[in-house]
């Protein structure tokens, strides 16, 4: 008696068994199709994040050069640390950056000071198959900003000064005392700006 007793109970337990086992795959594959989304969207922000801090760089350089086609004329400077009139181009260097990271992008110049470049991206591939419906025709979309910001100070030269003279540069990591007779060694352009990102957000659609 007492065997048959034990059969049956294997038998009732059979069912639960499955049940759980079950159970335990379906949460597995939420899991895995939750893990892809964030990887995507993880995908997504990287790209964005690239694709701004490109374009911020691409414009920093830029505005390097443009100081330097004009530090005999240090009125000018304020307007060039300031970023006003930046070199057009630097979007491309985001679309190319966003490409590398499986990603497109919109890349626009931000107003206002200090100036910079958002960035949307939107994966180019999508979450892909998974247990939940629809994510093989989602796509992760994300959103990054940076900046360009001036490091240096300087006073412009008096009345009574030489006109030749030009303003000392106090920059965050040194002063720069410039020689008009000798400009070989000038501040690059990390000396001259920060470049940093400012905010981004991604999300899937």
């Amino acid at each position: 008696m007492r065997r048959a007793r034990g059969v049956g109970d294997a038998g009732q337990a059979f069912p639960l068994y499955i049940t759980v086992v079950g159970g335990l795959l379906l949460l597995a594959f939420v899991y895995l199709a939750v893990g892809q989304a964030a990887a995507n969207r993880n995908g997504a922000q990287t790209a964005a994040d690239a694709a701004a801090l490109a374009a911020a760089l691409d414009a920093r350089d830029k505005l390097t050069d443009d100081w330097v086609e004009n530090i005999l004329d240090p009125e000018q400077w304020q307007d060039i640390f300031e970023g006003r009139g930046i070199p057009p181009g630097a979007c491309g260097r985001a679309q190319e950056l966003a490409a590398q990271n499986n990603a497109n992008a919109s890349c626009t110049l931000k107003p206002g000071l200090p100036p910079g470049y958002r960035v949307d991206v939107k994966t180019t591939e999508p979450v892909g198959d998974s247990i939940v419906p629809g994510t093989e025709n989602i796509h992760s979309t994300a959103t990054a900003t940076a900046v360009i910001e001036w490091r240096c100070d300087f006073d412009l030269p008096g009345e009574d000064a030489d006109d030749e003279a030009l303003p000392e540069l106090r920059c965050d990591d040194a002063d720069w005392q410039l020689d008009p007779e000798n400009l070989d060694d000038l501040p690059g352009p990390e000396d001259l700006f920060d470049v940093h990102l400012t905010d981004g957000q991604g999300n899937d659609e």
